[in-house]
């Protein structure tokens, strides 16, 4: 009962009034703070997933004033904004305050104005109405109550290289929405769209076109757009139902939309030819990649990306050099793109050239933090000796798992260890049979140690503050537990555990 009572109380405190449907909902994310994280993460959400579709800057203006005619029947003052990324993923996102975002993969697939404001729209309404909030607050009930209970009854593409804070909140504001909350942004869309002088029918053929092609069991589709909006039958009837109810005549746009994609439709081989030599060099197929970057780069010779990619086959091959030439192209075209700067910077580094090595890879982490760019500096700023800036990029590096994880976290023990063993390595006390106090050691690192030497402080015979070293005998694989009997009487097993850990070393 106090566990009930006490999430009721924090169900309470928490309801806001939903802008968009005028309902009251647990909401503890105030709307300073939605602002705050959609400012925080829009620039690095755009890097991580292609960064801004920058050569047809007629098409981003297009989309940007369709956005915002629907975006301003929401009601809701919010900073909208709207990007295209130079992604071939179909999909669209919104973060929290506004900040919204089409793949030029999506808009390729779009016939007309009609249905790129019901894309546009949708995304308003999950940030008009709150909905990555909503998500956020449920997941805090749920771990509130968690916790609550426990106490009541007793006496935790380029986007995988993202290294930061802001990677939790780009992956809720991308996370599956629930059934209602798609329900909600379509019917709500639907009414933004027909008041800004839109035929509503768009949201219809929009939804018949994304059920079919997810029968079609295309991949792209069923990971890009599906997986945080999934399409059905469903929503097809529900917007069918809800275009009947709305004025007929609305704005279609299909001539309107044609000519803005006009650019843009004509470069599609270009892409798919690159998209395909990602795909290649991604499976080790360097010479069907380089076929495939050369094919695109005939076609559309002014995209930093496929130059990049050919300089991603050099760098595989070892031809730095080469590699390096290709990046600079890709950099010349578009110097805001981390990910140019960040291969740069390991190609660079490559050839001993730590200093332009540096340079690329700080600019890269201005632009978007990540596991590569952090673990390179690493390795350099330890060659230099210089111990505190390694330790403080392995450290970044170690939280972000994976491969790099793992090295920045062995790395960052063979730097560490010596003067901070007690960070790798767990202690517990414990009394045996006789009242003694038997000491346990637990290897928290992923590599085996030994040299572990621990510190005991206790109170002699004569009842004066005293301290005995005891060493801990062999290796310690990782994550294994070592113990001694260090033979101090007496002790009580729950006591504050007197221990410190002086020593350590990696085994070799």
């Amino acid at each position: 009962m106090r566990t009930t009572s006490f999430l009721l109380l924090l169900f309470l405190a928490g309801c806001s009034v939903n802008p968009v449907t005028g309902k009251r909902e647990f909401n503890v994310v105030s709307s300073a703070q939605e602002l705050q994280m959609g400012k925080q993460n829009y620039g690095p959400m755009q890097q991580s997933q292609g960064g801004e579709y920058d050569v047809d800057p007629e098409l981003t203006r297009y989309v940007q004033g369709v956005g915002q005619r629907v975006a301003a029947q929401s009601g809701v003052s919010l900073p909208y904004e709207f990007v295209v990324l130079n992604n071939s993923v179909p999909n669209a996102w919104a973060l929290p305050g506004g900040k919204i975002a089409i793949n030029r993969g999506l808009l390729t697939e779009l016939k007309s104005e009609a249905e790129l404001a019901a894309v546009l729209g949708h995304e308003a309404v999950h940030a008009a109405a709150r909905h990555t909030a909503r998500q956020i607050s449920r997941s805090q009930l749920m771990q509130v109550g968690v916790a609550a209970t426990a106490i009541a009854t007793s006496d935790s593409d380029y986007g995988n290289l993202f290294a930061g804070g802001a990677n939790l909140l780009a992956q809720m504001g991308l996370s599956k929405y629930g059934r209602s909350a798609e329900l909600e942004s379509d019917y709500y869309g639907m009414q933004y769209m027909s008041k800004a002088g839109y035929d509503p029918v768009g949201a219809v053929e929009l939804q018949q076109t994304f059920v079919r092609l997810s029968e079609g069991r295309r991949s792209d589709w069923l990971s890009g757009l599906f997986a945080s909006h999934p399409p059905s039958q469903e929503r097809v009837t529900a917007n069918r139902a809800t275009a009947a109810t709305l004025p007929t005549g609305g704005k279609k746009g299909v001539d309107e939309f044609q000519a803005a994609m006009r650019n843009t439709l004509r470069t599609v081989p270009a892409y798919e030819a690159y998209d395909e030599g990602r795909k290649a060099l991604s499976e080790k197929r360097s010479d069907e990649a380089l076929t495939l970057a050369n094919k695109a780069l005939n076609l559309y010779g002014e995209e930093a990306h496929f130059h990049a990619l050919r300089g991603d086959i050099r760098l595989a091959a070892d031809k730095y050099d080469m590699a390096i030439t290709n990046y600079n192209r890709a950099i010349s075209r578009r110097d805001g793109f981390f990910y140019y700067h960040l291969q740069r910077g390991l190609a660079r580094n490559e050839l001993g050239q730590s200093d332009g090595a540096v340079s690329d890879l700080s600019r890269s982490i201005e632009l978007l933090p990540t596991a590569p760019a952090h673990f390179t500096l690493g390795k350099i700023a330890a060659a230099r000796g210089n111990m505190p800036e390694a330790v403080a990029h392995y450290k970044v590096v170690a939280k972000a798992g994976g491969d790099y994880g793992k090295a920045a976290t062995a790395a960052l023990v063979r730097l560490d260890l010596p003067d901070n063993p007690g960070t790798y390595l767990a202690r517990r006390c414990d009394a045996d049979g006789s009242g003694n106090l038997v000491v346990s050691v637990q290897n928290q690192t992923s590599v085996p140690l030994t040299g572990v030497q621990i510190e005991v402080t206790y109170t002699d015979g004569s009842g004066r503050a005293a301290k005995r070293r005891f060493d801990v005998r062999g290796q310690i694989p990782a994550g294994r537990i070592a113990s001694v009997n260090t033979g101090i009487s007496p002790y009580t097993s729950g006591s504050a555990c007197p221990v410190l850990v002086v020593s350590a070393a990696i085994a070799e």
